[in-house]
């Protein structure tokens, strides 16, 4: 996972990155919001999909079985979830490119993709890093292409603001607090992206989860 110049390992510190695939599955409600963003993205055959910070390639892999025919790529910062992501989409048989880079710098030409995800990605980055994260997307999207982002949101009450406390204690406050202000929206509109909305949200064990749409200019 990028961030600024260098990544932030899994869980933000290397020794836990083994521990990476159970924690997220067990306090975040893995399966479920991440079925409901490829419900969302509606991916179609022949479609150039980026899954941006793709940490050991669930996603990725989720994405590639649901719709046969799109080109998948994954994209991460951190070469030790990369080879992770390379041994599960092989011992799925799932066809999916692994890249490593920056959020910040993506190593793709302009109008690369149809749609990028990213999923618990965006808290990670400082604010300076969300916005060039945001150009970035906004660069390598085609004309009409989408953006999707299931990331953590404003507290829906007093529990899920509770509950918030402990990823913000573990990632920072500062990285966290533009997404627990709902300023994820305004950050893509910023980056020149279009009919930006929060279309979704869902309760966790460690907070509400926000589903963001965003899509391309129809023209550059």
């Amino acid at each position: 996972m990028s961030e600024g110049s260098g990544y932030v390992p899994a869980l933000r510190y290397r020794a836990l990155t083994a521990l990476y695939d159970p924690v997220v599955r067990l306090t975040s409600r893995e399966s479920a919001f991440k079925r409901r963003l490829l419900e969302i993205a509606e991916l179609k055959a022949g479609d150039r999909v980026l899954d941006l910070g793709c940490g050991t390639g669930t996603l990725a892999i989720a994405a590639g079985q649901a719709r046969p025919g799109a080109e998948i790529t994954g994209l991460d910062g951190d070469p030790e979830v990369l080879t992770r992501a390379r041994r599960k989409a092989s011992s799925a048989g799932a066809h999916v490119d692994f890249d490593e880079g920056l959020s910040t710098d993506l190593p793709y030409g302009d109008d690369r993709f149809d749609v990028v995800l990213s999923t618990l990605f965006f808290h990670h980055l400082e604010p300076a890093a969300k916005r060039a994260t945001a150009a970035e997307i906004a660069r390598v999207l085609c004309p009409g292409g989408r953006l999707l982002v299931a990331d953590w949101g404003p507290p829906q009450d007093a529990l899920m603001r509770i509950a918030f406390l402990a990823v913000r204690s573990l990632d920072g406050f500062e990285l966290t607090r533009e997404n627990a202000e709902g300023l994820l929206p305004s950050i893509f509109a910023d980056a020149g992206l279009q009919r930006v909305e929060q279309v979704d949200q869902l309760r966790t064990a460690i907070g509400t989860m926000g589903f963001y749409v965003a899509t391309a200019c129809g023209s550059k």
